[in-house]
């Protein structure tokens, strides 16, 4: 068997953690292969509305295993809070959820060094959401970390100390007044023990040789990437397909369907460029409908039309297999809907994604009729308006990639599947 992927396609929130609910019956194992609590994906179904930001998003399904691979970073404060949540509904969490012991820490003071180098950078900061995942990467990288299997060591406490004192040692360059709160971190450790720890590389590995179905949820996105990203306003892992090898210990020729999630129109958090930002009524339209305020940090989101140039770039990256096109019912009472296929640079027009994008990137359009109808309450690719059918069919046309997957609201029914 294959590992199918499943990634977001822009800056993140696009959907993932409903289109990765809504598939995961198809699956016997959802496992998580980057990132940490700075993603939020969001459930709604069955009068349930949750946001999961390290848990797996097939956690809702009891005969589904969920596995938290060794690319992330886990703050066990965070997550006790969330494995409490998520009990709180009725599920049996430690049953359905395994913990690779490569997984790494964030310690309280991974969160302070992140608030303290960006509040040093001023008017250049990246937007991070001070979660301190950018700080216990550096860490790991660095062969400072602590990882989730050392919990169990009769020495952890020696360790975490250790890296304490060297966080301490580098705030002392920085004008940054903190206190250092270890009672929830401490307790969120002693939750983390009650769970099993794995070898998650052998657990996977076995499952797909046993003849078990593998679904990677990705967790921000393409345009966030570490090398691939508008960098420096990037995240501080790899969130492409490549990150699925490194952070589940799969071999390329073991990935399989690669699903890429893109957003009906663009968004994003934080600082960074964003070539076709609408700072008008039209963008501030797209906020409102789309309640486009991050489920993590509740800021809210820029937003601007659909970019085909970054999701062309995208999908090159990713080798995306198929498409999943969400909120398309937030854009329902438009009556013009755009989208970039070019950019006109100093150089000229170019329909390649630039290493460097800076403000006199200026996007070239193509103006499509909207649909002016609700789709909200349509299941059948078929019913839907030409207008938006042939918004789609020319996304399919221009990509090469068809788009299977269409969510037409938050709820887990409120998706149009392709045969």
């Amino acid at each position: 068997m294959k590992t199918d992927v499943l990634l977001g396609l822009q800056w993140g929130d696009e959907g993932k953690g409903k289109v990765v609910d809504v598939i995961t019956p198809k699956y016997d194992i959802v496992a998580r292969f980057q990132g940490g609590p700075n993603a939020g994906h969001s459930l709604q179904f069955d009068n349930v509305e949750i946001v999961l930001h390290t848990v797996p998003s097939g956690i809702f399904h009891k005969e589904i295993i969920n596995v938290i691979g060794n690319g992330l970073v886990i703050d066990p404060a965070i997550m006790r809070t969330e494995l409490e949540e998520i009990a709180s509904r009725g599920v049996n969490v430690i049953n359905q959820l395994l913990i690779s012991k490569k997984a790494h820490l964030i310690v309280p003071t991974h969160r302070i060094v992140d608030a303290a180098m960006e509040a040093s950078k001023g008017k250049a900061k990246i937007g991070s959401t001070l979660k301190g995942i950018g700080p216990a990467y550096t860490d790991k990288t660095g062969r400072n970390g602590l990882r989730v299997g050392e919990i169990l060591a009769p020495d952890f406490k020696i360790k975490y100390e250790t890296l304490k004192k060297k966080h301490v040692e580098l705030l002392k360059q920085f004008d940054f007044e903190y206190t250092i709160d270890e009672t929830d971190f401490f307790k969120g450790v002693e939750t983390l023990k009650q769970y099993t720890f794995i070898d998650s590389e052998y657990v996977i590995n076995n499952a797909l040789k046993n003849g078990k179905k593998v679904l990677a949820e990705g967790a921000q996105g393409t345009l966030l990437d570490i090398d691939f990203g508008t960098y420096p306003y990037v995240t501080s892992s790899s969130t492409v397909c490549a990150g699925v090898c490194i952070g589940l210990g799969v071999s390329p020729h073991s990935v399989g369907e690669v699903y890429g999630i893109f957003k009906a129109y663009c968004t994003r958090v934080g600082s960074g460029p964003f070539p076709t930002e609408l700072e008008n009524e039209t963008g501030e339209k797209l906020r409102k409908i789309g309640h486009e305020f991050g489920a993590t940090t509740g800021r809210p989101r820029r937003t601007g039309w659909l970019d085909l140039v970054a999701l062309k770039y995208s999908i090159m990256i990713n080798g995306v297999t198929q498409l999943i096109m969400t909120k398309a019912d937030v854009m329902d009472t438009f009556d013009t809907v755009k989208v970039a296929i070019a950019y006109k640079t100093e150089t000229g027009v170019t329909d390649e994604f630039p290493s460097e994008l800076n403000s006199t990137t200026e996007p070239v359009y193509k103006d499509f009729k909207g649909w002016n109808t609700s789709v909200s309450g349509i299941r059948e690719y078929g019913k839907l308006p030409k207008e938006l059918k042939d918004y789609i069919e020319f996304i399919e046309h221009e990509t090469g990639v068809p788009v299977k997957i269409i969510s037409v609201g938050p709820n887990r029914n409120e998706t149009i599947i392709r045969q």
